[in-house]
């Protein structure tokens, strides 16, 4: 078994590895970029197993919803940031939602009494209002703010995690949610910012 200081050696080798890939694929070398996709879903296969592990017949699946967040969100990557924290994120958040379209599918598949199916449309389409308006509220949220409030609050990053993505302290991630909210209840209660 390898020493923790191996350990870290190993790690620290992987992230300048697919670091210099990634710089390299940023500047437009298309053989470096496939590298590193490679290389990136070749780590995460072996996460997804141990994550996954009732679900092995999704692990391609994820997989492939991964790579293309990774993909769609190049832009977003800063390079203060160890890429490897980045790319954690954005796995946390692909299983996340793989365990919660189970969950949703899962309980689509529940037997429901007649008698309670009205109970249940009104509370889904409830639900689907809800996340409409709050969606609404915080596009008229600066984007630090309104960022920093989807991840912590409806995501259920810690406020560590978000500030390593963001590329922000902890302390501003704490004052972009508390700054967000307090705008939030003044428009809701229908006060001028």
């Amino acid at each position: 078994m390898p020493s923790d200081r191996n350990h870290g050696a190993v790690a620290d080798s992987a992230e300048d590895r697919l670091k210099a890939l990634l710089l390299r694929a940023l500047e437009g070398d298309a053989a470096a970029y496939e590298r590193f996709l490679d290389d990136v879903a070749g780590y995460l296969r072996g996460t997804l197993r141990r994550r996954l592990r009732s679900c092995e017949s999704d692990i391609e699946d994820v997989l492939q919803e991964i790579l293309i967040a990774l993909h769609k969100g190049l832009h977003t990557y800063r390079q203060q940031v160890p890429l490897t924290a980045w790319i954690a994120a954005i796995v946390r958040h692909k299983v996340a939602d793989h365990y919660r379209h189970h969950a949703q599918h899962e309980a689509l598949n529940d037997p429901i009494d007649e008698q309670h199916i009205d109970l249940f449309v009104e509370s889904t389409a409830e639900s689907v209002e809800a996340s409409r308006d709050i969606e609404q509220l915080l596009k008229k949220l600066p984007d630090k703010q309104r960022v920093s409030i989807a991840a912590v609050r409806l995501n259920g990053m810690s406020i560590a995690e978000t500030a390593k993505v963001m590329g922000l302290s902890e302390s501003a991630v704490k004052v972009g949610i508390h700054r967000g909210i307090k705008a939030l209840t003044r428009r809701i209660r229908g006060q001028a910012d």
